[in-house]
């Protein structure tokens, strides 16, 4: 089970995060500081998975962004990986070539598109047509609440 991730940008700017286990504030600005700094310290070259305090960390970077996950001892290494490709791709098949000015005007998407692939850590939808229908649809919700309406003072 994955128990957070974090998308977090070259200069160590913590762009989205979200944690399927419960800790306080205090605990998950610390854990944060400590993988962002100990990610961006490795070299290129250097393998995507670490073992950090009892966790194992996968981590992959698109463009100037880093995608951090966190799971179990237990679980695989490349099936995390793939979750987070996959979820790259979602992000590219709806932005058109994602970049980090797409996470940060349009977070509560990204947010979206996560949820629909991931529930409680674990990948509940495998297909991306799906998942884009899902955030197509909310995009023509949120349009039709929003668009149709005036707002009133």
């Amino acid at each position: 089970m994955m128990q957070f991730m974090l998308l977090f940008s070259r200069q160590g700017k913590l762009r989205l995060q979200k944690w399927y286990e419960a800790h306080p504030d205090k605990l998950k600005k610390k854990i944060t500081r400590e993988l962002i700094s100990t990610i961006l310290a490795r070299k290129p070259k250097m393998s995507s998975f670490l073992e950090w305090r009892d966790l194992k960390i996968v981590y992959k970077r698109y463009a100037s962004l880093y995608f951090c996950c966190a799971i179990e001892q237990q679980d695989n290494e490349l099936l995390t990986l793939e979750v987070i490709h996959r979820y790259v791709e979602l992000l590219d098949k709806y932005f058109g070539s994602v970049c980090e000015l797409d996470i940060i005007f349009n977070f509560e998407k990204a947010y979206f598109m996560l949820d629909e692939l991931m529930v409680g850590g674990e990948v509940c939808e495998t297909s991306k047509k799906n998942v884009l229908k899902a955030i197509a649809a909310q995009d023509l919700l949120q349009e039709v609440s929003y668009g149709d309406t005036p707002y009133e003072m």
